[in-house]
């Protein structure tokens, strides 16, 4: 009998040291870890000067879109001549999606593919500013090419809607 009183000492004690190390794990995760859940402020780059810079070195005429509205955030850009005169501008659009602008002077299915992330062309074409663009889907991003542009490949592409994605190719001024 003398036994049996230590064994339960033992297991109360157990039992009341896993519950004093769960109220401290409650009270860190509670108290000690930061719970947002909103997405982090994505800093707006200006991009000026890399789009004169690429407007300079490039053997195209570089895009980049004019009049979007502020609410519209550039997040990153950037122009690599070693690797076929590639253009990137990236933007965070109004209801947090992504969109980018991308050209390059590189093979146009092997970077249409890149760009859009292995979209798909479809049969559906828009008239856009007075340009045709064609519609790929089906890859990570959804895309817009714009057709018959010698020496280079435009795209516009992302996760925001064809309706965000057709606002900026509408905005696009080639220079």
């Amino acid at each position: 009998m003398a036994g049996s009183n230590g064994k339960q000492k033992t297991v109360r004690d157990m039992i009341l040291s896993l519950a004093l190390i769960g109220l401290a794990a409650a009270a860190v995760w509670l108290f000690g870890i930061p719970h947002d859940d909103h997405a982090p402020d994505i800093k707006r780059v200006d991009y000026q000067v890399d789009l004169l810079t690429a407007r300079r070195a490039a053997s195209y005429p570089v895009a980049a879109p004019e009049g979007l509205p502020s609410a519209w955030k550039a997040t990153s850009v950037r122009f690599q001549g070693e690797e076929s005169d590639r253009w990137h501008l990236g933007f965070q659009t109004p209801d947090g999606q992504y969109a980018q602008l991308e050209q390059s002077a590189q093979k146009r299915s092997a970077f249409i593919d890149t760009a859009s992330q292995g979209a798909s062309a479809t049969k559906r074409t828009e008239r856009i500013d007075g340009r045709t663009w064609t519609r790929y889907t089906g890859g990570r991003y959804d895309a817009l090419v714009l057709e018959n542009t010698p020496g280079s490949t435009t795209v516009v592409a992302g996760t925001a809607s064809f309706g965000e994605l057709t606002k900026m190719a509408a905005a696009l001024k080639l220079k």
